[in-house]
């Protein structure tokens, strides 16, 4: 960070209009504003966070912003990813974003990374010159990876992460503070927190932990202020309330206790037991590498439906998705409920057994769906553990998702 101290760039009279209400500010002023032009931000993801990321930071006049993403914006990012806009559903989230910040702020460079992060390219990509790196991802794997390529590289990382009605918010910063492996040194168990995509996010959550995140960006650059280096704020949007708790930097951390040289970039996906992108080629369903799932279309769920054959079908989605939508003649049990009683029986208890699996038969074909085919996944495992047989479950393919695509194109789709 001793570099963004003595980096000045020099600003045009329109810059010096444009960001007046900047200069005019003691704790910015003219040689605040030079090294706002001057830094490198690189933001990984243009998503929830990563769209008012992108957006403050550019129109603060960071003269370098990096742009980290590889998906396509789609009708349902438009609830929370505000950078983006019907206009540019079906194109790249990078282009998008781009444009919309480049139309805000000419004057700053824009640099696209089409390609997912992963441990053989965050090197190269963090390495090229970047003062800070912000995280605005939604997944495990990639949070490991950007903190652990971070402390490797000296490099602050602004961490923002959101979920339902909550948010946290921290720099991690192991040349001078905690890092996020001090706090969290191994993920929580696959299937135990779901992603936004299955729990849901507030649509404004996003925009208000993403611009506190570009806060103490300017913060770190500016050198003001008291960033949030050995904190964590956690914020409650139900109660609107603000909590602020130390983090201590461990002296055992795997990662920022060790020689720089010595931080190796491991395979993320393994250590945390679930994806990191969409188009990863890693099993989605936890802990299921001993079996094989067997699968089914919708085409053949509407078939046996139809025909009346000996095949339950069960819809394993959480209650409120089946008021969005749901296919008739489905048995309803929620994933948790199949998890608490797998667990009940593994430990010794027969109350579950009585109640929820009581209702799934033993001696008949199982047809197992959800939104997408994670969840129904998942509950197949958890089935085989307690007594039903594999070759008599069946996961659908793309859940309920595919059902709308391929079969009911009347039915919503979320």
């Amino acid at each position: 960070m001793e570099s963004l101290h003595e980096r000045f760039a020099e600003l045009s009279n329109d810059e010096v209009k444009r960001y007046s209400r900047h200069v005019i500010m003691p704790e910015v002023g003219m040689d605040g504003q030079r090294r706002l032009k001057a830094s490198s931000v690189l933001l990984i993801g243009t998503g929830g966070l990563g769209s008012p990321l992108a957006l403050y930071l550019a129109a603060a006049g960071i003269g370098r912003i990096g742009l980290v993403d590889y998906d396509v914006v789609d009708f349902t990012n438009l609830q929370r990813q505000v950078i983006h806009g019907v206009s540019t559903v079906g194109r790249s989230k990078l282009d998008s974003a781009s444009d919309r910040m480049l139309d805000l702020n000419p004057d700053i460079e824009v640099v696209k990374y089409n390609e997912p992060l992963t441990s053989e390219n965050a090197l190269r990509i963090f390495g090229e010159d970047w003062d800070i790196v912000i995280d605005g991802t939604d997944n495990f794997p990639t949070r490991y990876l950007v903190n652990d390529a971070c402390v490797k590289l000296g490099l602050p990382n602004v961490y923002g992460s959101i979920f339902r009605f909550e948010g946290q918010l921290s720099v991690f910063y192991g040349d001078a503070g905690p890092c996020y492996r001090c706090m969290f040194p191994e993920p929580p168990p696959p299937g135990l927190v779901p992603s936004c995509a299955e729990g849901g996010v507030l649509g404004i959550l996003p925009g208000t932990i993403g611009t506190m995140q570009a806060t103490e960006a300017i913060k770190l650059i500016l050198r003001i202020g008291d960033p949030m280096i050995g904190r964590m704020m956690l914020y409650d949007a139900l109660e609107m309330s603000f909590q602020t708790i130390k983090i201590r930097k461990d002296p055992n951390c795997p990662v920022c206790s060790i020689a720089k040289e010595d931080v190796a970039l491991i395979d993320y996906e393994q250590f945390c037991g679930m994806p990191a992108h969409d188009h990863s080629e890693f099993s989605s369903v936890e802990d299921t590498d001993y079996i094989d799932i067997k699968t089914v279309t919708v085409h053949d769920v509407r078939a046996v439906l139809e025909n009346g054959d000996d095949v339950v079908v069960i819809d394993v989605r959480d209650p409120h998705e089946w008021d969005i939508s749901a296919i008739d003649g489905t048995l309803r049990i929620p994933k948790p409920d199949i998890q608490l009683a797998k667990n009940g029986i593994q430990a010794g208890r027969k109350l579950w057994e009585e109640t929820v699996l009581n209702e799934i038969p033993k001696d008949k074909t199982l047809y197992l769906h959800c939104r997408s085919g994670k969840r129904s996944a998942d509950s197949i495992a958890y089935l085989s553990e307690v007594g039903y047989e594999l070759d008599k479950m069946y996961n659908v393919e793309g859940g309920i998702l595919a059902w709308a695509d391929q079969i009911d194109p009347k039915m919503p789709k979320y």
